[in-house]
């Protein structure tokens, strides 16, 4: 009795002591990515300081005027500023697809794209841009989402049919894979000049250079739902790491939350997708980098996953369009040179922990 009474106060020390350490480092993780958004902006060829994107958000949102001229205000808010957050918000939705998909799947190779979608997406874009479909009424965007889509319906069609276990959900994702990548390289081969077929490779690579807007608010608002959603099953993200069986024992309802995490996981990743093409890597490197700075509770594993993404996609893309100034390079191919490397390290550091 005594010694319970003792352990209380110790235990309870202990857990102030968690949340304190949780807090700390998301503010920290926080004033990182606000700082990494702040200096992106100010880097290109125009003369632009952190004090000027300050006073062109403060302007903007009724707080104050901007001296800048009309130039430089536009090229701040128009352009550096969407493309910069658009950024921040696809490198933290998909880095967190790819840890949700990691412990749902128990793949540590698992990534955003394993059902499918981005291949599905790269279809429905460049149906859009090649053949014109939808008649002058879809966008590029909505293409790639409706693409999206259709091919993770497909993925759940067949691993349904096949037995619904997650090797069937893997393997009809790599079915899926397959076949769209082989009808979106047929029709790019119909593509009628060579101008198009590089706007569709650079695309199909990955570029946020389009972005607006209403890109950020929808993929913010997409963002933000889906990671409530996965907060929501952070318990049963952590029963999974011990295998379906274990989890069904601690009371987890092992097909409605596998359903529920595939189909959120799939649409999140579908809207990033259709604002900017297949950014690879993103979604299987963050997580595992995040295992390392907060351990794999997944109550502290999505935010620091959301962070890392977001901050290193800042980064990857400043680097993507300034590189090669004026000539731009495709996001996808930055991240993917990055990611290799990052991931041969944290594949090198697992292994010696073991």
């Amino acid at each position: 009795m005594t010694t319970a009474l003792r352990s209380s106060p110790v235990r309870q020390t202990r857990g102030a002591v968690r949340v304190l350490r949780g807090v700390a480092g998301l503010g920290g993780g926080l004033a990182v990515l606000a700082v990494s958004v702040a200096v992106a902006i100010t880097i290109g060829p125009a003369d632009i300081g952190v004090g000027d994107v300050w006073s062109v958000v403060t302007s903007r949102l009724g707080w104050g005027t901007s001296d800048l001229t009309a130039i430089r205000e536009g090229i701040v808010w128009n352009l550096r500023l969407p493309r910069t957050l658009l950024a921040a918000v696809c490198g933290a939705g998909l880095a967190v697809c790819g840890a949700v998909m990691q412990s749902l799947l128990r793949n540590p190779l698992a990534d955003p794209f394993v059902l499918g979608v981005s291949s599905g997406a790269s279809t429905g874009a460049v149906a859009v841009i090649v053949l014109g479909a939808g008649g002058g009424v879809l966008s590029v965007s909505a293409g790639a989402f409706v693409g999206a889509v259709g091919s993770f319906a497909l993925v759940l069609l067949l691993s349904h049919t096949l037995g619904g276990t997650t090797d069937r959900v893997v393997l009809s994702g790599v079915a899926a894979m397959q076949l769209f990548s082989a009808l979106t390289s047929f029709v790019v081969t119909t593509a009628a000049d060579a101008e198009t077929t590089r706007g569709v490779l650079f695309w199909l690579l990955g570029s946020l250079s389009g972005a607006d807007w209403t890109e950020v608010g929808l993929c913010a608002a997409a963002l933000a739902l889906a990671l409530v959603l996965c907060l929501g099953h952070a318990r049963a993200l952590d029963a999974f790491a011990f295998g379906q069986d274990a989890a069904a024992t601690l009371g987890v309802s092992v097909a409605r939350t596998r359903l529920v995490l595939l189909c959120v996981t799939a649409l999140l990743t579908a809207a990033l997708v259709s604002s900017a093409g297949a950014i690879g890597f993103v979604g299987l490197v963050l997580p595992h980098a995040a295992r390392a700075l907060v351990g794999p509770g997944h109550a502290r594993l999505l935010p620091g996953t959301a962070l890392a993404g977001a901050v290193f996609l800042v980064w990857a893309d400043t680097l993507a369009r300034t590189v090669l100034d004026p000539q731009e390079v495709p996001v996808g191919v930055v991240t993917s040179l990055v990611g290799v490397p990052a991931f041969v390290l944290v594949l090198y550091r697992t292994r010696r922990m073991r």
